[in-house]
């Protein structure tokens, strides 16, 4: 069931603004989706979307004089109460069930059946069959959502949803977690919500998402609404364009010049953990940008983080800078060899969020004269902050603010400015730009590049293939824990996405070159 374009829609949203503090996030927004459609919502972090939505939700209240109207009347007193009344809801990035209680017991949260004075279980268990079968869920009203996987925790988000006849359905980055399979399922069961009438706001920065599902594009850029195309319309010059203000041109960077064959800044020898790992060896040169690609699985992020010294190897020998690193016990003597590695998980493995930016920067174990005798000193802590601040262009209003308050990222910025600080020699960065927006791509793209300038060797672990392809003097590919093959360089072999595929996915055959 598609939209009809003289049909009423079913969510108008009006000159929505939104102040904080005396910060106006939202400014005279509009939005309009049709029932039957999906509506995508793009736009830089930071530029308004979540604020958006959560005004939607009922939770923010707009500033006087905008207006939301469902069905083409405009609903008075707005809140979380006439949000659920209406059939809006939202299922956020961080999923919002209670992992001790049933699928039952969660989607009927807040709506708990009762016999007598005890929830009558067995009524809600029996409640909810339907809206599972509907959504092809596997598992049993009864099961414990602790044992469920991602997807199927978000799953139940949904049933829970459409159980309580929600004709609004705002998903906000609902592939981050999933796998390519539970996203191809997720994508099936967005299109069978469309059919059934449903009107989506969907929110990714993923551009592929946003051809395959979308029928439309609204676009926020500083909290303004900066235009809309549809379906036929959309083009990723049109979008980049409308998000960031400029075209593509340059986006991905490659100008520093070409690396020495002769300068080998870390060699790497038949490094394995016995698991996931398996003899890997590759040499890295000085300037270099160095890409490992490979399927998800591969190794690529446990083979960084053996050379990180991170988890222990079975075998493998490294040399950082012309010198054999004898000692490799843990992270600590591996930054000392002047070995940096960005972590993918920058939330639990690499920031501390409820500390400032400023703290962040200077932690102890990354940079060397950040204390004296034992006692922090913050005077060079908050110079160091500041040169970091402007060299890498974090948007953040004071080095004071805690890290957890900055977008994706500019949180990004922050740890590579801590990792910057070592001085290394090398650095490894395992998906960069995972979870960061288009205008924050573009620019640790061109910190990558002038980090190879300065003579820095870079390896850019990635599952963006346009990525891999955009940055990277050479590509080594990796399959089964091993390393296949090197494309570009003087291996003879373009970078291409479609040479990386075959060669990860085992359809074109290579023998790796000598490292």
């Amino acid at each position: 069931m598609k939209s009809e374009s003289g049909a009423t829609p079913i969510l108008e949203m009006r000159g929505i603004s939104k102040t904080f503090s005396g910060l106006r996030v939202l400014k005279e927004v509009d939005l309009t989706v049709h029932a039957g459609e999906v509506h995508a919502l793009m736009g830089e972090n930071g530029a308004g979307k979540s604020t958006l939505m959560k005004v939607l939700s009922g939770a923010h209240q707009a500033d006087a004089g905008g207006e939301i109207r469902i069905d083409g009347r405009c609903v008075a007193s707005y809140g979380p109460g006439a949000a659920k009344e209406h059939g809006v809801a939202v299922i956020y990035q961080e999923l919002s069930l209670c992992p001790n209680l049933s699928v039952a017991e969660n989607i009927y949260l807040g709506r708990e059946l009762k016999r007598g004075w005890s929830v009558d279980r067995k009524a809600m268990e029996a409640g909810c069959v339907d809206v599972l079968k509907r959504l092809g869920a596997e598992f049993k009203p009864q099961t414990k959502v602790s044992t469920l996987s991602i997807a199927e925790r978000q799953l139940v988000e949904i049933a829970r949803a459409i159980h309580a006849h929600a004709r609004i359905l705002v998903m906000d980055e609902p592939t981050t977690p999933l796998s390519s399979r539970e996203t191809d399922r997720l994508f099936a069961l967005i299109r069978q919500l469309r059919q059934e009438g449903l009107a989506i706001v969907y929110i990714s920065h993923r551009m592929a998402e946003i051809y395959e599902l979308s029928d439309k594009v609204s676009v926020l850029r500083d909290g303004k609404h900066v235009g809309m195309l549809a379906r036929d319309e959309l083009s990723a010059e049109a979008l980049v364009k409308m998000m960031v203000g400029r075209d593509l041109s340059g986006f991905y960077k490659k100008e520093h010049a070409p690396y020495d064959p002769g300068n080998v800044v870390m060699r790497v020898r038949d490094m394995a953990d016995g698991k996931r790992v398996r003899g890997c060896s590759f040499d890295l040169h000085a300037g270099e940008v160095l890409g490992i690609a490979g399927l998800v699985g591969a190794g690529r992020t446990e083979l960084a983080r053996l050379i990180f010294a991170a988890d222990p190897r079975i075998s493998g020998t490294l040399e950082v800078a012309g010198k054999a690193v004898t000692s490799l016990r843990g992270p600590v003597d591996a930054i000392r060899a002047g070995v940096a590695y960005l972590t993918e998980d920058r939330k639990s493995q690499g920031l501390f969020l409820d500390m400032s930016v400023r703290d962040n920067i200077n932690v102890c174990a990354c940079v060397p004269d950040a204390s004296h005798g034992g006692v922090l000193d913050r005077s060079r802590g908050a110079q160091r902050a500041g040169a970091a601040i402007k060299s890498l262009a974090i948007r953040v209003a004071s080095p004071n603010i805690n890290v957890g308050a900055l977008s994706g990222g500019n949180q990004q910025k922050v740890l590579l400015a801590r990792l910057l600080e070592i001085k290394p020699h090398v650095l490894i960065l395992d998906e960069p730009t995972r979870g960061v927006d288009i205008g924050a791509k573009s620019e640790i793209y061109r910190i990558i590049n002038e980090l190879a300038q300065a003579g820095i060797g870079v390896v850019v672990i990635s599952s963006e293939l346009p990525e891999i392809v955009g940055t990277s003097d050479r590509v080594l590919v990796m399959r089964e824990g091993e390393l296949v093959a090197e494309l570009g360089g003087h291996s003879g072999r373009e970078i291409t996405q479609e040479n990386i595929i075959e060669l990860a996915t085992g359809a074109q055959q290579v023998e790796p070159q000598a490292a």
